[in-house]
């Protein structure tokens, strides 16, 4: 029995409180999953796991071993990830690097960031996936994945913050002719508004400024999953847009948008390099996450040209 590896399957087994699901997201079977934790417990001469048919639950025993069975599993992935830096550091990167973004940013940034980064190294073969729906990482196969906001399940996937994701509402220089320019949220209720639909809250968008909070539930006059079409609208003058500096910052510095309620904040987001938890990332992911890093940190370049223009203060 490789011990190593039945421990990992413990663990996930107790995150999930089911084989079935432990199996689904580490590429096993269920008798396979079943298997490894019986020759476990058979090793330990201990019982680790409840079974019923409706859900698993860790043993007192199962419950006083998995705390240092996680801190051996890390351990052993601390060393291993030691051991390939070293081996790989000299490396030419090279294979197929399949890569998962929203379309507005894998469009206005990823595209290029991914393009610069493989000249270095013609052997590398990205595939780029450009979409907006929230797909499973590991179920579809990629190797990197960027989302904006939350992460589907923390267990499963391993996080690296790229860079801020602000939000900011804009509209037309012609829109607010023609209609005004609201100066508190709840104006937005006299207000035609383009609503990206995979926002978290749907259309209850929320502000603040300084310690005061408002919450306003806007109708939406026109709806879309993709940030870039919601942008192009608003530049027709078809309302005000929640948007993101990330795809806003070049209409707003060419005057085609301008800033609408500048002085509340919207809820900040963070743009996140995800990967599967359950491997260890190769030298290219690594190498594509640090490249991003040293491209979006400390700010953002679109953050960065907005705050040199004045059009954004950094907090």
């Amino acid at each position: 029995m490789d011990q190593l590896r039945a421990m990992e399957i413990f663990i996930e087994v107790a995150r999930q409180r089911s084989f079935s699901e432990a199996g689904r997201r580490l590429g096993l079977t269920r008798a396979m999953v079943s298997k490894h934790i019986l020759q476990l417990e058979d090793k330990l001469q201990a019982r680790l796991l409840h079974r019923s048919t409706r859900e698993v639950s860790l043993t007192d025993a199962g419950q006083a071993y998995l705390a240092p069975c996680m801190a051996t599993v890390v351990q052993s992935q601390e060393a291993a990830r030691a051991l390939s830096q070293a081996t790989q550091a000299g490396a030419e990167l090279a294979g197929p690097l399949r890569i998962q973004a929203p379309s507005s940013f894998g469009s206005e940034w990823l595209a290029d960031a991914v393009a610069r980064f493989s000249l270095p190294h013609p052997q590398l073969s990205p595939l780029l996936y450009v979409d907006d729906a929230l797909l499973d990482p590991i179920e579809h196969g990629f190797d990197l994945t960027i989302r904006v906001g939350g992460i589907p399940d923390v267990h499963a996937l391993a996080m690296r913050p790229l860079a801020p994701c602000r939000g900011v509402l804009c509209a037309s220089p012609a829109y607010l002719a023609r209609h005004g320019v609201p100066q508190t949220p709840q104006d937005l209720h006299q207000h035609r508004c383009l609503h990206f639909s995979h926002l978290t809250d749907g259309t209850q968008w929320h502000f603040a400024r300084g310690e005061e909070r408002q919450s306003v539930r806007v109708q939406a006059a026109f709806t879309a999953n993709n940030g870039l079409v919601l942008q192009q609208a608003a530049q027709r003058g078809l309302g005000i847009v929640y948007n993101t500096t990330f795809l806003a910052w070049r209409a707003l510095l060419e005057g085609t948008l301008v800033p609408v309620l500048a002085d509340w904040e919207l809820p900040l987001n963070h743009l996140s390099a995800l990967y599967p938890a359950s491997r260890q990332p190769s030298a290219k992911v690594r190498a594509l996450i640090d490249f991003l890093v040293a491209e979006y940190q400390p700010v953002p370049p679109w953050d960065r040209e907005l705050a040199t223009s004045g059009l954004l203060a950094l907090t």
